[in-house]
């Protein structure tokens, strides 16, 4: 057989396979349409939604195409604009990169219109209708010819456009069944070069997206950690001063706390109030702490790859900017929605973002607890039952505090004295109130029989009683189920239970001869000095010892 000229020929069935069907939410479809804006150096987009019809038309003011670029370029698959460099001629980096993301893309409806045009040039313009495409497919052929577009649907768009392309999208294959303010919220988190670049406008049904449009989430945050000193309009309009106090109505003006790193990145990462604020208008989507390149994002919820099993996480978001991951290399999933897991600067990425995380929940802890909220109970650098007791002071004191318009009153400093001392005095107490019920159920058990000294302790303390409730017109009964043992401290129980011959040997009476003169004080709310704290602590835990030992022999 003589030799002949050879051709490669693709199939259109690999179109399927290449990712047809590579994005599923509507979000998606809309990030690669504006994806595109950006790369053809648009000024400004306009995007607008048709619920009832369920469709939505893309404009631009990019460059636009004439028919060899629509034909060779845009309809080209596997065509990258990164064949004549990485930037556009305006210097904005290429967001495209394979060329393959247009598959999706155009394949999301039931028809989509394209009609585009440069400066001084006339509308290009073809149809796909994806039903028919279906049919090519499944004929296996290798050629479709796009239908001819009704210019005249597009007569209120094309006025005033002088270049730019402009996409209709009929009958959307998952519908659009989020609202506006949805969509204006995700335009505004997702593509963030429409709020970081002047140049690069959005518009949704003719409103601009702004930083306004994430309002409601500056609202919940609490704290903000500014990583390598990003510029952005969200943080530094909204989250410029965002250490929340719970004790005013309207948010104390603190700095943002500021993290250096010298690993290339950039971003913030921020906290809410509670873990619900991170959901978007009632849906079960969360906002979590994105990965962006180049402006565009491209992991979702990157702390899913660095777990801690920290409280703190599920109050956090933010974004982190590492346009380093945009190299000779193609480190991106197929999706385009994700990073290759194992790539090496991406987990050296991951590790530097790690010592940023462990951080950020130390100061988060701090920080939560500083304004009387409940920080991180994992944090074992203070005690359980102090972080407990500081929670519980925080409860408590709300019903003291009034509402005041931001100005830091007098009270608030005593209220913020008075949690430290709050921190060891309630679980003395508590430890206090075990101790001594506990004894007391030890000598009924055991059916001690009381001694002189005890029973005249009892008489004495009735005595004073019967006079108080007097004086104060109080006839109830004041004691559950009033018993003798009831009116005596620790010092007199300790004499029926572990009294010793020598006083100065070890005993539950020694400690608790030590223990009266600060009990007496703790019970009495004063607050102690540091040596009392030091020297109450040491005999709480002799006599949590001894205490045991009771229980084990009744």
């Amino acid at each position: 057989m003589a030799q002949s000229e050879f051709n490669f020929q693709i199939s259109l069935s690999v179109i399927n396979h290449l990712g047809r069907h590579l994005y599923r939410s509507f979000a998606t479809v809309l990030g690669e349409a504006i994806s595109n804006s950006w790369d053809a150096d648009a000024n400004n987009v306009w995007i607008y939604i048709d619920k009832e019809k369920n469709s939505f038309l893309i404009k631009d003011d990019g460059n636009g195409m004439n028919a060899v670029d629509f034909q060779n370029k845009f309809l080209k698959v596997g065509y990258t604009k990164r064949n004549s460099g990485n930037a556009s001629p305006k210097g904005r980096p290429y967001i495209g990169r394979k060329g393959i993301g247009k598959l999706a893309l155009l394949s999301c409806a039931r028809k989509i219109s394209i009609i585009s045009k440069t400066v001084d040039g006339d509308y290009v313009n073809g149809t796909i209708d994806n039903s028919g495409l279906d049919a090519a497919i499944k004929e296996d052929t290798s050629n479709y010819t796009l239908e001819k577009v009704d210019i005249g649907f597009f007569k209120k768009y094309t006025k005033d456009h002088k270049k730019g392309t402009i996409i209709h999208f009929d009958h959307m294959n998952e519908g659009i069944k989020n609202s506006l303010d949805y969509l204006r919220k995700i335009i505004a988190l997702y593509f963030r070069f429409s709020l970081i670049d002047k140049s690069f406008n959005i518009y949704l049904d003719g409103k601009k997206i702004t930083p306004d449009d994430l309002q409601d989430l500056a609202d919940k945050t609490e704290f903000l950690w500014n990583i390598n000193n990003l510029k952005d309009p969200f943080t530094e309009k909204n989250l410029k001063f965002r250490e929340s106090n719970i004790i005013a109505e309207k948010n104390l003006l603190e700095p943002t706390i500021k993290i250096v790193s010298k690993e290339g990145f950039r971003g913030f990462i921020a906290s809410v109030r509670l873990p619900r604020d991170l959901k978007i208008q009632n849906t079960d989507e969360k906002i979590g702490v994105d990965l962006f390149v180049n402006g565009r994002l491209r992991e979702r919820d990157i702390l899913k790859h660095i777990p801690t099993a920290k409280v703190v996480e599920s109050y956090l978001y933010g974004q982190i900017h590492f346009d380093g991951l945009d190299d000779h290399k193609d480190r991106f999933s197929t999706s385009r929605e994700g990073i290759v897991a194992n790539d090496e600067k991406f987990q050296e990425l991951l590790e530097n973002l790690k010592k940023i995380i462990t951080k950020i929940i130390a100061d988060w802890d701090k920080l939560r607890r500083k304004h009387h909220k409940e920080g991180d109970p994992e944090n074992e650098s203070i005690p359980k039952g102090e972080r407990k007791a500081e929670e519980l002071y925080f409860i408590v004191s709300k019903d003291f505090k009034k509402p005041h318009r931001g100005k830091i009153e007098k009270t608030d400093e005593w209220f913020d004295e008075l949690a430290g001392d709050a921190r060891y005095n309630f679980p003395s107490y508590a430890e206090c109130f075990i101790s001594e019920n506990l004894v007391r159920k030890h000598i009924k058990n055991k059916k001690i029989k009381l001694s002189p000294e005890a029973e005249r302790e009892i008489l004495t303390r009735k005595d004073n009683e019967k006079k108080r409730k007097s004086k104060g017109n109080i006839s109830i009964e004041i004691r559950k189920k009033p018993s003798d043992l009831s009116y005596l401290s620790m010092d007199y129980l300790a004499n029926l239970v572990d009294k010793k011959k020598d006083h100065k040997d070890a005993s539950l009476v020694r400690d608790a001869n030590e223990y009266k003169p600060i009990r007496d004080a703790l019970m009495h709310t004063a607050l102690l000095s540091d040596s009392a704290k030091h020297k109450l602590t040491a005999i709480r835990d002799n006599i949590k010892g001894r205490v045991k030992d009771l229980l084990s022999k009744s």
